[in-house]
């Protein structure tokens, strides 16, 4: 499929231009001395803690920066493939509070992030695992981040999201997929991890971010270098001038990576919304939110990086039909515009403040549909059917033809939580409406969960690092 084209190639590139002069008039502020010493160094312009970038630099530097490339998972089957025409969902992201039919809105625990880690293996849609699905509260904050990857690991073969809580939580992150897969040099050729690195909007890099990336670009490891502008609070009210901000400060945080490693995988990720003017807050389940999606895609692609964008993201506070339809907006919208990496692809509430169990499981029936919709159908003989369509003839049926028989489960999707019986059917089981089959749905998926042992020597270097942090 072509993607959907938001801009036309004129307005992709007067983006492009606002977007050198901010870099090169306005600046970025970099708080940290380490990234400030290599910038210098390649030849950025350094004043104090503002860096300016010539146009030749950003564009040298984001050439050295893979078109595509893989996450590679402890399963070989699960690998990933970042870039290009592919497109990898991954579950919500950073959440502090949790919520269910049963047990309604509460502070996020270390089951619940390991109950979600295991819908996630589950899932035949979600490809990696989120690094933060939720904020583990009940775990001291020194080594939230080491049980979270463990956890992680423990729970699911797939390719995970290391840390980004700053230089030493990266280095954590390194040290401990090295203990399952092997020596950081091994890692930096097969990737098992990728991390998001944001901006602090506007036009800045905080300590905590700049450790990270520079810890994560020298062992080769792929990064999400994401700018979330809040229109009409961080940015600038108009669409057109969020993204020229928004593209400004990917583009510095990219560039700062391959000055530290040449060839490290980058994500060019935008996630920036609008301001709900009511009330001064973020708003996600917004049209204006998937806009940026497209445009984010187009800028992507004019600078030939993977990007990152959309998710099945929502303001609604529980997952009624406002949730349902803000989120098959975002991820309908990510992949007709050939977006690669979709974060927050199930079960996010509330801006990201809250991960819902039944909507997971609802958001993972939506991902099934998009990437059905991204399939697309072949056309050839075989299925123009001109033969079996003239064998039935005026008045007919198909349903006991072999064509039929040969071609349903492939070219039909096969909902696995969608109801779609008849009305006397749907009420004799029941009248379940959709919140309470989403239940029921992730209580069996929970329930019947199999753990994927890790080796026993690494388990057991594993759990001893963790104990020492």
């Amino acid at each position: 499929m072509q993607p959907y084209e938001f801009l036309t190639k004129h307005q992709v590139e007067h983006v492009h231009e606002a977007s050198m002069q901010i870099l090169q008039k306005v600046g970025i502020d970099f708080r940290y001395a380490p990234a400030l010493e290599i910038l210098k160094k390649g030849g950025a312009k350094v004043d104090g803690e503002r860096v300016f970038f010539p146009s030749q630099l950003v564009e040298e530097q984001i050439r050295k920066a893979p078109a595509e490339f893989t996450l590679y998972a402890r399963n070989s089957d699960c690998d990933v493939v970042i870039g290009g025409s592919h497109m990898a969902f991954i579950p919500g992201y950073g959440a502090p509070f949790v919520t269910d039919r049963d047990r309604d809105r509460r502070e996020g625990t270390l089951r619940d992030f390991e109950n979600f880690v295991k819908l996630t293996q589950a899932s035949p849609y979600q490809d990696i695992c989120s690094g933060m699905v939720i904020e583990p509260n009940d775990v001291p904050h020194e080594i939230r981040h080491a049980q979270m990857i463990y956890t992680t690991m423990k729970y699911s073969e797939k390719p995970f999201m290391g840390s980004a809580m700053g230089a030493q939580s990266a280095r954590d992150s390194i040290h401990m997929a090295s203990i399952l897969f092997g020596s950081e040099d091994q890692l930096a050729e097969k990737p098992r991890m990728i991390s998001i690195l944001t901006s602090l909007t506007p036009l800045g890099y905080d300590e905590r971010m700049l450790g990270a990336i520079l810890e994560y670009a020298r062992a080769g490891q792929p990064q999400l270098i994401s700018s979330l502008v809040i229109a009409g609070a961080t940015g600038p009210t108009t669409l057109a001038g969020t993204l020229a901000l928004q593209n400004a400060e990917i583009l510095a945080g990219i560039v700062l990576t391959q000055l530290v490693r040449e060839g490290t995988p980058v994500v060019f990720s935008g996630s920036s919304s609008n301001t709900e003017m009511r009330s001064g807050a973020l708003s996600i389940g917004s049209p204006e939110m998937a806009v940026n999606a497209a445009a984010t895609a187009q800028m992507a692609r004019f600078y030939n990086l993977p990007v990152r964008g959309g998710g099945a993201i929502s303001d609604a506070k529980v997952p009624d039909a406002q949730a349902a339809y803000e989120s098959m907006m975002s991820l309908l919208m990510a992949q007709v515009s050939g977006i690669n990496f979709v974060l927050h692809s199930a079960g996010i509430l509330e801006s990201y403040s809250c991960m819902s169990y039944e909507k997971f499981v609802i958001d993972d029936e939506i991902c099934g549909m998009v990437k059905r919709i991204k399939k697309a159908y072949e056309v050839n003989a075989d299925t123009l059917a001109l033969d079996v369509i003239q064998a039935v003839g005026p008045g007919g049926h198909f349903l006991d033809q072999d064509h039929t028989f040969e071609h349903f489960r492939s070219e039909f999707y096969q909902p696995l939580l969608s109801n779609r019986d008849n009305f006397d059917m749907w009420q004799a089981s029941g009248s379940k409406q959709i919140s309470q089959t989403a239940n029921q749905k992730f209580k069996e998926i929970l329930a019947k969960h199999h753990a994927t042992n890790l080796p026993a020597a690494a388990e057991k270097d594993l759990k001893r690092f963790v104990d020492a942090i």
